[in-house]
């Protein structure tokens, strides 16, 4: 579908932070290392974070409600996700650094879909909501590494 209001790409983010937990805690839950089992149940407590603050901005009181009314314009369907879907298949458990590496690659392709989602923003309101989108995704990303890298060093 070509029109889309932002609350649906916030819901579909939202939904992807949900699987991604999910899929963390399945990844724990196998035959990994306790340093891997540790990150992962890390990564997926994040992103059950990471969704429920999404999920906020969707309910009825949210001071976004009119930008998450917006429409936009996008042909080519939410630009990132076809390659987000793909990350998520292919997350390496072999080493802490190999999940952090998919972990942050990911969140910076979210990061990146926020930030061209507001260079296209039609009004001010709209860019200013997807700029802040991207600015937590790039301090979210600093925080996994700084938090991956101490679990890595002890």
């Amino acid at each position: 579908m070509r029109f889309h209001q932002v609350k649906e790409l916030v819901a579909w983010a939202a939904d992807y932070h949900r699987k991604l937990a999910e899929q963390y805690d399945q990844l724990a839950a196998g035959d990994v290392s306790d340093r891997v089992r540790m990150a992962l149940e890390y990564l997926a407590e994040h992103e059950r974070k990471m969704q429920t603050e999404l999920t906020e901005y969707l309910e009825e009181e949210s001071d976004h409600r009119k930008v998450l009314e917006t429409w936009f314009d996008d042909p080519t369907d939410f630009p990132h996700a076809p390659m987000l879907n793909r990350l998520t298949e292919c997350i390496s458990c072999d080493s802490v650094q190999d999940v952090l590496s998919t972990a942050l690659t990911m969140h910076r392709t979210l990061q990146d879909m926020y930030a061209h989602r507001a260079e296209l923003a039609a009004a001010d309101a709209e860019r200013e909501f997807f700029e802040s989108l991207s600015t937590g995704h790039e301090a979210e990303v600093r925080r996994i590494a700084r938090d991956m890298q101490r679990l890595e060093d002890y």
